[in-house]
This record gives C-alpha cells, sequence and structure tokens, in this order.
C-alpha cells in the first residue's frame, strides 16, 4: 500500500514539474523561435535587395517614387508606302540624314498628230496666218542708221527680190519686214560695223498667197490685199458689188488650208440686197471668190 502511494507521489510530482516546466519556458520558446525565424527573414531580404537601394524593413517608410525600370526605345514606324499619282515618278528613299527628295513631275508624252499641217521653213511665215508678207510690187523704204549712202526706197521686182547699194539680189518676197532688215543686217556686217536697218512697207500688195481674188459676175473683178478682219462684205465694197447678171446666192469661196481645199457657200444676194449680215463669211489670205451667171 505504502509502494503504491510512494509511485503516485512520485509520477504527480514528475507531472507538476513537467508542467512548471512547460508554462514557464514557454514564453521563452517562443521568443527565441520568434528571433531566430524573424532574423533569418531580414537576413534573405537584404540578399534579394539590389546593391545601392537601400529598403526600409517597414513597408510604410518606403519612399513613394520608386525608379522606374528603362523601357526600350520604339523603332520609328516605317512610312507608308503610297502610290505615287499619274503623271509623277516615285521618289527614291533618302540616305540617313538627308531630307528625302520631291517627286520630280513625268514629262508628258508627246503626241503625234497625222494631220498637222507641215513646218515652215526658218525665217519664213506661215502664208495662212495674218502676219503682213512683202510680195512683188511693194514698195519698201529701207533705212541704215548713220549711213544715209547705203538708205534706199526699192520696189519689189516681180522675181521677189530687191537690190540695194553694197547688197545686190535678195530675196524679199514672203518675209516679214523685220525678218528682211535682220539679213540686210547680216550682209552689210562686210561693210559696215554694227549696222541697225529697219524695213517700211508702202504700197502694199503682198504675196499672192495673202491676196484675196474675186473673180466672175463682180463690178470689178481683181486681186484685193487681204487686211485682218476682212469679211466678204469688204471684198464686195471694194470690188463695187455685183453685175446685174450675176447669181449672188450661188457663189463660193474656195479656201485652201494647211494643203487642203475647202468649199464654203456664200449668199451674196442676201447679203447685198436684203442686209442679211448672218451671210458675212470671214475672210482668209489667199481665199477665191466666184461669182457665177444667172441661167436667165
Amino acid at each position: 500500500m505504502r509502494g503504491e502511494t510512494s509511485v503516485l507521489r512520485y509520477v504527480f510530482r514528475s507531472v507538476a514539474l513537467l508542467a512548471l516546466f512547460a508554462g514557464a519556458g514557454c514564453g521563452t520558446v517562443t521568443d527565441m523561435t520568434d528571433r531566430w525565424v524573424g532574423n533569418s527573414y531580414q537576413r534573405y531580404q537584404a540578399q534579394q535587395a539590389p546593391q545601392g537601394l537601400d529598403v526600409p524593413p517597414n513597408i510604410n517608410e518606403r519612399p513613394n517614387s520608386l525608379p522606374q525600370p528603362a523601357q526600350a526605345a520604339q523603332a520609328p514606324a516605317p512610312a507608308s508606302m503610297s502610290r505615287p499619282a499619274y503623271g509623277q515618278v516615285a521618289a527614291t528613299p533618302a540616305a540617313p540624314g538627308q531630307p528625302p527628295a520631291a517627286a520630280a513631275p513625268m514629262a508628258p508624252a508627246p503626241t503625234q498628230n497625222a494631220s498637222a499641217p507641215p513646218a515652215v521653213p526658218r525665217g519664213m511665215v506661215d502664208p495662212n496666218s495674218e502676219t503682213y508678207l512683202i510680195g512683188p510690187g511693194d514698195n519698201l523704204d529701207i533705212f541704215v542708221w548713220r549711213s544715209p549712202d547705203l538708205s534706199a526706197k526699192v520696189p519689189v521686182r516681180p522675181d521677189g527680190k530687191i537690190s540695194i547699194p553694197l547688197v545686190e539680189d535678195v530675196i524679199a518676197v514672203g518675209k516679214t519686214p523685220s525678218v528682211l532688215a535682220r539679213e540686210l543686217e547680216e550682209k552689210l556686217k562686210a561693210y559696215v560695223k554694227e549696222p541697225i536697218v529697219t524695213v517700211i512697207v508702202s504700197n502694199f500688195v503682198g504675196p499672192f498667197s495673202q491676196q484675196v481674188r474675186v473673180i466672175g459676175e463682180a463690178a470689178q473683178p481683181r486681186a484685193i490685199p487681204y487686211r485682218a478682219n476682212m469679211t466678204i462684205l469688204d471684198v464686195m465694197i471694194e470690188v463695187g458689188g455685183l453685175t446685174r447678171f450675176a447669181a449672188g446666192d450661188r457663189a463660193v469661196v474656195v479656201r485652201n488650208f494647211n494643203g487642203q481645199q475647202q468649199t464654203f457657200k456664200a449668199h451674196l444676194d442676201g447679203l447685198i440686197r436684203d442686209g442679211d449680215v448672218t451671210d458675212n463669211i470671214a475672210m482668209r489670205p489667199g481665199d477665191i471668190v466666184i461669182i457665177p451667171q444667172r441661167y436667165f
């Protein structure tokens, strides 16, 4: 009985000591564990933090603005390739550091016209133009500046040539006064230093290609020098009108333009007797007016 009581008492004491030891050392063990775990975590943060960056242990004490990671430089977007407009050549890419060159306009393709009139020789004038051309029978006043001995008044011969002192047989027909003056200056350079020549036309007749000819039942059929803006009414005034046997409404105008012959009807009776100005045809150099006779 006593032995059992001793064993129980020993066990009770052992349990009481263990309980006291556990109660007394619980806080100590807990503190040691926290310190050990906390120190390990702080060492881990110190190892993971970048060099030169002081990271405080308290998150509330960290600065508001942290350095942002550098952004990669964006490559410039390629320029949009647009189709060049019609009539332009696409601009070539410019070298680095140089401004792009502007697109150069493309020259239009030359057009060919099969019906184009033949080219007029150099120094001559188109006979179909309204520019006055010298013709046989014209009188020319040729003035040479500071050379009165070379100045002269000469007619244009039937062969179309003229002659002045020191210069013989110069073709004048079919040329303008200015063209003839420049040609005389070139020929006089052999005798006069820097000659200046002026050609003045008087007694206008003009070449045949610039005359308006009236034939048939006109009061005075003849050739008339063409004048600018001349009409068929002006021609009828020059020839004195129609005869009493003229069939004015059957008159025609024959025109040779760029090598092609054209015919127009001219109602002269309506124009002269009735005053219908809608029949007033504009004339051109070289026109021929044909006025037929009445049948009865």
